[in-house]
């Protein structure tokens, strides 16, 4: 297999691909920048995004593993994940918990199933470090992680011959 480079201006279009976004609404302004971020850059690869809430980061990969399986099992299985939520250092050790085991989880999943996943959970030091990369008009960290998922999933679906 030969990789390609491509433009950055050159969007990938995988039309209809299913893409499953879990989003963790714990602090939901932000949230609603990295889902806006995520699904636009969805739309615009002409893929189609199922949109999941969850209360926070821990809970992303366990239920990305429930969805993934009932979808497998109704014969509609989802192409690639994206992960969103913002992960903002307190005074205790909980930060570190959080963020290194949604990770963890997410990388796992992601090998084992052989599945395109966008990390889009922000680990930050304070609110202005989350704002920035959230919004969709600065970093658009959530438009980057759909980004990244649909990147591996044009790359495996090339590697199949699909």
């Amino acid at each position: 297999m030969v990789a390609h480079s491509r433009a950055a201006s050159a969007p990938i279009k995988i039309p209809g691909a299913r893409i499953l976004v879990i989003e963790a609404r714990f602090y939901e302004d932000l949230a609603d920048e990295l889902l806006a971020g995520a699904t636009g850059a969805i739309a615009a690869a002409e893929s189609e995004a199922t949109v999941v809430t969850v209360p926070g980061a821990l809970e992303i990969p366990a239920t990305a593993a429930i969805l993934l399986d009932a979808a497998e099992r109704r014969g509609q299985p989802y192409d690639a994940v994206v992960a969103l939520g913002c992960v903002i250092r307190g005074e205790t050790g909980h930060y570190d918990i959080v963020a290194g085991e949604s990770s963890r989880g997410l990388m796992e999943l992601s090998i084992a199933r052989a599945l395109p996943l966008g990390n889009g959970i922000l680990t930050v030091e304070n609110e202005a470090q989350a704002y920035a990369r959230a919004r969709v008009s600065e970093m658009n960290k959530g438009g980057g992680a759909a980004e990244a998922a649909l990147a591996v999933l044009a790359l495996k679906r090339a590697a199949e011959g699909v």
